[in-house]
């Protein structure tokens, strides 16, 4: 059974857009990881064929505590895999269940014409170029090592740094054992997208954190000073954790929160694999974490990246679901404008980040809009990164402030980020903050153009 959980875990960790699928299987902690990468490859690749069954054959409905990443994986072993390698209840429910379902499975090939399993799949066997397109994201744990020393590590071991990127069009062209530093990010190093570096020492050792670009971009703009107390609301697996430490240069204080215990296991073994000190580790819903907690008084920033539907993650698969229904999307987006509404409530909290890997207004421009609207003139969208090219859906007035990433514009998974800041007496609305991103160095980084700005210290300075 462990296998059909850790590759259930995987599952839910690609639909929450918390990294790639390799990164995912080899961060899970279980041990035969090319048996895991195959299975969840698989269930993925028939993701869409397993879904209609599920409906199909009223699974879920009928079994209320059964997870439907976990569901999948059972029925694709059940019925198109080696057969169910399990025992136990699951193994039970599946086979209770099994009639119906190769029931179900017999009708979709006579609606479909066709007469076998692989033959459902043809309409899905070409695979999104796009997804090839997106380099190798590298970014460098300056907790344990520098960008200097990295690129001198590759250089011995026979690949060849170009240095700086001056266009992401020049990205596309990387081919072999080439790579280079990322225009935007300074401690972001861009390989081949075929490069994969999951043996490489450097990984292995904490040194590299295998992270793409759009998923650097939340703690970055939130940018916390050093000995700053910072909260990372929706924390598992760990990679946006870690890299706030490394801002943060291991100073301050870090609250990180997931529900699930083994993700929660998971983040401990890669964040203790990145040297990261000073963050406390909490198996607990941040909804229920109370902000009035004397705990929490010293928290200055918050990144929030709830669950999402995960339609930005070009990885996910063949047949994997980029078009949930309207009440999945309501559901997602009410919950994320109550996580929202619950991180604005701490006190003492000056800058947040809002960022999920969704597509879709619902869960982007419009929870954003809606909980400004709720807080009046308490928060601002603050106009970060102004050089970067893709930005907020014209939802409202002031969405250009946000930001978006897609594998088309900025060679990335598709990514949305907010930038909220608490208004000081007197501050200007919401959405005409002017594009100061620029005019602040990102802390350690010089004058890094998309650097977030700094809190200012005095309160009659002009903006300019």
């Amino acid at each position: 059974m462990a296998l059909y959980s850790a590759a259930a875990a995987v599952l839910a960790g690609l639909e929450r857009g918390e990294g790639g699928l390799k990164s995912l299987v080899y961060n899970s902690g279980f041990p035969h990881v090319r048996q895991l990468y195959a299975l969840v490859s698989e269930t993925l690749r028939y993701g869409s064929v397993l879904e209609k069954l599920l409906d199909g054959a009223a699974l879920l409905q009928a079994e209320k505590k059964l997870a439907p990443q976990l569901a999948k994986v059972l029925v694709y072993d059940l019925l198109f895999g080696q057969g169910l390698k399990c025992g136990g209840r699951w193994k039970a429910l599946a086979r209770r269940h099994r009639a119906r379902l190769e029931a179900e499975l017999a009708r979709m090939k006579v609606r479909r014409k066709v007469s076998r399993n692989e033959d459902l799949l043809a309409p899905e066997k070409a695979v999104n170029a796009t997804a090839s397109q997106i380099p190798r994201y590298v970014r460098v744990n300056t907790l344990k090592t520098c960008v200097d020393d990295v690129i001198d590590f590759f250089k011995r071991q026979g690949y060849a740094y170009l240095g700086k990127a001056a266009s992401v069009e020049e990205l596309k062209t990387l081919s072999g054992k080439k790579f280079v530093l990322d225009l935007h990010l300074p401690e972001l190093l861009v390989f081949p997208s075929q490069t994969d570096l999951h043996d490489n020492l450097l990984y292995t050792s904490g040194h590299i954190i295998l992270q793409d670009k759009a998923s650097c971009l939340p703690a970055f703009l939130l940018g916390p000073v050093a000995g700053s107390h910072v909260i990372d609301a929706c924390a598992a697996p760990g990679n946006k954790t870690s890299h706030l430490a490394a801002i943060l240069k291991n100073k301050g204080q870090i609250f990180a929160f997931d529900v699930d215990p083994k993700r929660v296991a998971t983040m401990n073994t890669l964040l203790t694999r990145a040297g990261v000190t000073g963050c406390q580790l909490a198996q607990q819903d941040f909804l229920t974490v109370d902000p009035r907690d004397p705990k929490y008084s010293r928290v200055t920033h918050i990144l929030l990246d709830p669950s999402c539907s995960g339609s930005g993650m070009v990885t996910r698969g063949p047949g994997e679901e980029v078009a949930p229904s309207a009440e999945r999307l309501q559901a997602l987006a009410g919950f994320q404008r109550r996580v929202l509404n619950h991180a604005l409530s701490f006190p003492a909290l000056q800058r947040l980040v809002y960022s999920t890997c969704s597509l879709h207004q619902e869960e982007n421009e419009h929870v954003v809009q809606a909980v400004l609207q709720q807080w009046g003139s308490a928060f601002r969208l603050v106009t970060a990164f102004p050089s970067w090219p893709c930005r907020g859906l014209a939802a409202f007035s002031g969405a250009e402030s946000c930001l978006r990433a897609s594998p088309a514009e900025t060679l990335t998974h598709g990514f949305f980020v907010a930038v909220l800041e608490r208004c000081k007496e007197g501050a200007a609305a919401p959405s005409s903050l002017p594009a100061a991103a620029e005019e602040n160095p990102q802390p350690g980084q010089g004058t890094e153009p998309g650097a977030a700005p700094k809190k200012r210290k005095k309160k009659k300075q002009r903006m300019k």
